[in-house]
């Protein structure tokens, strides 16, 4: 199934922090709000190098903007520390052409390590199996979230074994959705380490 950018750009609130155990390269630059156009203006760029575009979001809020950029090889599901510092350079060259200057943030470059967030319509179909937690933007049935086991996805919807029963989740009302870490999803996504990165990489920018 194609992809579109939809699938893969989520926006998040304010909450500064490491998203997922992956590989992490963080640079100065510049403030670009508008996720869904810098996911236009550097997919091309992640594809180049061999790497699958997860996610694009500003994080921190306004106290430490950060723009979070997710990818990952279509074999591991992992970048490397050196993966992740040639995407950052060539992502930096990129926004210093586009050089939409507004305000300083962050560049933070990773991978979704184990407990990825799951933002394509893919994502429902790979992690099949294994247990994920769901927000939605609206309500249904009085509730905010769901917790289960998903079982898959027809079109765009997801369906979710819960305590309760089977619950069928439409793609377009996910605020947020992420795996939970389990023993049976460490062991289907080893060697990937539960640790994260050693090192995270800064570099100060202009």
């Amino acid at each position: 199934m194609a992809l579109t950018l939809l699938d893969i750009v989520k926006t998040l609130g304010p909450g500064r922090g490491r998203s997922g155990n992956g590989s992490c390269w963080i640079s100065s630059r510049t403030c670009l709000t508008d996720t869904a156009a810098i996911a236009r203006l550097i997919e091309p760029a992640v594809k180049e190098l061999g790497f699958e575009l997860v996610r694009v979001a500003m994080i921190g809020g306004k106290s430490d903007p950060t723009l979070q950029v997710m990818a990952e090889r279509p074999d591991t599901r992992q970048l490397h520390i050196d993966d992740c510092a040639d995407l950052s350079r060539k992502l930096s060259d990129i926004l210093d052409e586009a050089d939409p200057i507004e305000e300083a943030y962050r560049l933070e470059v990773s991978s979704p390590g184990i407990d990825r967030p799951l933002t394509r319509r893919a994502d429902y179909a790979d992690w099949a199996g294994h247990e994920a937690r769901i927000r939605f933007e609206q309500p249904v049935d009085g509730a905010k979230q769901v917790s289960g086991i998903i079982e898959g996805i027809d079109g765009d919807t997801i369906r979710v074994a819960t305590t309760m029963g089977e619950r069928t989740v439409d793609f377009a009302n996910i605020a947020s959705a992420k795996l939970v870490l389990t023993d049976k999803l460490i062991n289907a996504t080893a060697p990937l380490s539960t640790d994260g990165a050693e090192e995270i990489f800064e570099t100060e920018e202009d």
